[in-house]
């Protein structure tokens, strides 16, 4: 095996101007002989974190870098006739990281105009913990070669660069790319350049696909960028050229003479020292009372809170004392007082809000207001929320009316700071039928032909993603066509190869992070797309591995709906209704859902939804909250059976005496903990495998729950495949028991308004 290390490498998160994702880069870079490999896309660090991770499971080095725009009369010249340079940065070590998360993110907020860029100035200030190298044809350096032929300059420049990086950390970069005009030329100037400055030099690919034969849909990516066919004239191309994820071998094949720069691409890799301390959660700061920790302030406000909702009996303290136990194990504290401040902000401005998901689980978060559902009456666990095996952080989703979100987000940044908050970016991605219908445009093909062909690719089944992979294997016609009509094979073949490209960014609908340092020092930043707010440029999952966890805020529309409807009564009637003390056993509420009177009551308007509701005749909140569970595919087949239970009990028959219908997600973990012996956190492995629906682990599944009913629950056979027939079309779309409640608690206020 040939020594040598891929400096110069994009992925999808190039936007449009890469092919591979990182798990195949990584994946193959592993295949090819590889033990280190770098990550440098386009002014951005979207897929740092990702990749770092991928490296680390594949056994290679991870190597983070970046090619920045550099801009030549500084980062805030907006002159439009003074271009930016391109410019490689590889961190060494931690500090370097941290350094190329500031110079992007000042490329991306103080310097962005076209392009996030740096200048100069900002390098000699960010530059420790760095090596440099000088790209390609983009390049300050090659510019002034080949461009403006003035061989003093690149000196001078190649000397300046050197000076910024410090002796042995900057380099003169020759590009593997021999069919690309020039370049033979430019690397034969920068072999002499090198020999008159003392700046070394290295070799590099500018790797933007993996193999040889994805030149083609990567020529077909750019022109879907910049909305071009490939016929057209007047195009910046890459096609000609190879950019692929070469072997070492083929390198050194042609760099022969070249030892001392193959040899320098694995120094660098050998200095770098990269350690993330990844999953590492950090909480905002809080100013804490005199000699209190955060545990003990959460306790004091719990049991201060508690007494003014329900009465605090000794088998309440019991739960309370076991959820502030795992709280303050798992190092959560913080994390509810934080929420419950802002909660508690939305309330006292007249902001509508409420929570969803397994957070109205804890009584903990109901004594601290975060929830307004009493886990106790509406008997919710706990465990599903957070239990002492659950590796995953909590996460307690909060919803608010969604003109006044805004509102919510400027509250939190103004307490606490502007540099310490920020939504989480997201990446829309080309998916199956619209990757078809934008490569069929780079191709010239007629958009008839193009939308015909993206029609038979078919929905995907909730939560789930159709492919043009699994459509093939599903849809008849369309693998016919495949078959038969060239065009539409090559179409769907490099339809297929840039599916998944990251498109564009946005953001997220609901995520929010508050750091208590500086943002810069867990994630690079910048401006939404065409806005002023700022985003991480970790998406959420990645950012919570970097160390911040996501608070959510979503906007809701009906919560809008439901303000403005107390407002317009207090105005109209005199009347002021507090929504949160309204109450649960309103007799005309239940009576006009039960005539199908559900016009813009949430979650219960829909013709099927209706027709439903007066069969049942809904006469309690656990009604509602059990129809909102239900109506979704596969739990949606118990709703008769819920119906005619209601109605005819004397008639129910139980498979088992310990057993009733199976409504809620957790019934479905409850089953599995009592009837089959699984403790909470299996439990949560086996929501996660039937929510996934991968056959082998479905296979896995079935079996330990078979054998679990019948060693632990001690039930005959027949019993135990009926129950499991019972639970797999269910368990992929059950809501959790919490989150229905408190949706059917909103649906309940918005029917009672009404």
């Amino acid at each position: 095996m040939k020594d040598f290390v891929h400096l110069h490498v994009h992925s999808h998160y190039s936007l449009l101007d890469g092919l591979s994702k990182i798990p195949d880069l990584v994946k193959t870079a592993k295949a090819r002989g590889f033990s280190a490999l770098a990550l440098t896309d386009h002014g951005n660090m979207y897929g740092a974190i990702e990749f770092y991770q991928e490296c680390e499971k594949q056994g290679i080095k991870p190597i983070i870098g970046v090619e920045a725009y550099i801009a030549l009369n500084g980062r805030f010249d907006k002159d439009p006739n003074v271009r930016y340079r391109h410019l490689i940065l590889l961190a060494l070590n931690e500090i370097g990281y941290r350094n190329l998360m500031k110079l992007v993110s000042l490329a991306n907020t103080e310097g962005f105009y076209y392009k996030p860029r740096i200048d100069k100035e900002i390098l000699k200030k960010y530059h420790e913990g760095l090596v440099g190298s000088s790209a390609c044809f983009g390049g300050e350096i090659a510019y002034i070669l080949r461009k403006e032929n003035n061989w003093e300059k690149a000196k001078q420049v190649a000397l300046e660069y050197q000076e910024i990086f410090g002796v042995g950390n900057f380099y003169l970069e020759m590009m593997d790319l021999p069919a690309l005009e020039g370049q033979a030329e430019l690397n034969d100037s920068l072999r002499r350049l090198s020999k008159e400055t003392g700046v070394p030099l290295i070799v590099t690919r500018d790797s933007h696909y993996l193999n040889t034969d994805d030149a083609e849909a990567q020529d077909i990516l750019t022109c879907i960028r910049d909305g071009k066919t490939l016929d057209d004239t007047d195009r910046k191309s890459s096609a000609g050229f190879d950019s692929s994820l070469c072997s070492a071998e083929d390198v050194h094949e042609r760099f022969p003479n070249d030892a001392e720069a193959l040899a320098n691409t694995v120094k660098i890799a050998a200095r770098v020292n990269l350690k993330l301390e990844l999953n590492k959660w950090l909480f905002p700061h809080l100013d804490l009372p005199p000699n209190k920790n955060a545990d003990e302030t959460l306790r004091d406000m719990v049991y201060e809170k508690l007494p003014l909702l329900i009465e605090v009996t000794d088998a309440v303290r019991v739960r309370v004392d076991y959820e502030l136990g795992v709280i303050a194990k798992k190092g959560y504290s913080t994390y509810f007082i934080v929420v419950a401040d802002y909660v508690h902000y939305a309330r006292t401005h007249g902001i509508v809000e409420t929570t969803r998901g397994s957070g109205a689980g804890s009584i903990v978060a109901y004594a601290m207001g975060i929830t307004t559902v009493n886990p106790l009456y509406f008997k919710l666990p706990f465990e599903r929320f957070l239990n002492p095996f659950r590796p995953s952080p909590p996460d307690i989703d909060a919803d608010f009316a969604d003109d006044r979100r805004d509102d919510m987000i400027t509250y939190v940044t103004q307490k606490y700071g502007a540099d310490k908050v920020a939504q989480i970016i997201t990446f829309g991605s080309m998916q199956a039928k619209g990757s078809i219908r934008d490569v069929g445009r780079a191709l010239g093909y007629p958009y008839s032909f193009c939308d015909q062909v993206s029609k038979l690719i078919p929905m995907g089944a909730q939560g789930f993603q159709m492919t043009i992979a699994k459509a093939k294997d599903l849809e008849k016609d369309l693998m016919d066509l495949y078959n038969k009509n060239p065009q539409v094979q090559r179409l769907l073949d490099l339809a297929q190869k840039v599916e998944g490209c990251a498109r564009h960014t946005s953001m997220h609908a609901a995520g929010v992070v508050i750091s208590p340092t500086p943002l810069v020092d867990f994630t690079p930043i910048q401006f939404e797309t065409g806005g002023e707010k700022i985003t991480t440029q970790y998406e959420m999952h990645a950012v919570e591995a970097a160390g911040l966890l996501k608070f959510d805020f979503l906007g809701i529309r009906n919560l809008s709906i439901l303000g403005r409807a107390v407002e317009i009564i207090e105005k109209t009637a005199n009347t002021k209704i507090d929504i949160f003390s309204i109450p649960w056993d309103d007799k005309k509420t239940y009576e006009m859902l039960a005539r199908g009177e559900t016009n813009s009551v949430f979650q219960l308007s829909g013709s099927g939804m209706t027709r439903y509701l007066k069969e049942l005749k809904p006469s309690t909140i656990f009604d509602i909250t059990a129809m909102v569970a239900l109506f979704r595919p596969g739990p949606m087949e118990q709703i008769p059976e819920y119906i005619k239970r209601k109605h005819h009990p004397e008639a129910v028959e139980y498979l088992d005496q310990s057993l009733g219908l199976i409504v809620y997600q957790d019934d479905v973990l409850l089953t599995a903990i009592h009837l089959a012996g699984y403790n909470w956190e299996e439990a949560d492995k086996f929501r996660k495998a039937m929510g996934k629906k991968i056959p082998e682990e479905m296979a896995k599944q079935k079996e330990k729950f078979v054998k679990g009913c019948r060693t632990f629950g001690k039930l005959p056979e027949a019993k135990i495949h009926r129950l499991w027939e019972m639970i797999e079309p269910f368990a992929a779309y059950g809501f959790n028991k919490a989150h229905a409640a408190s949706y059917g608690k909103v649906a309940y206020q918005t029917a009672y308004m009404k």
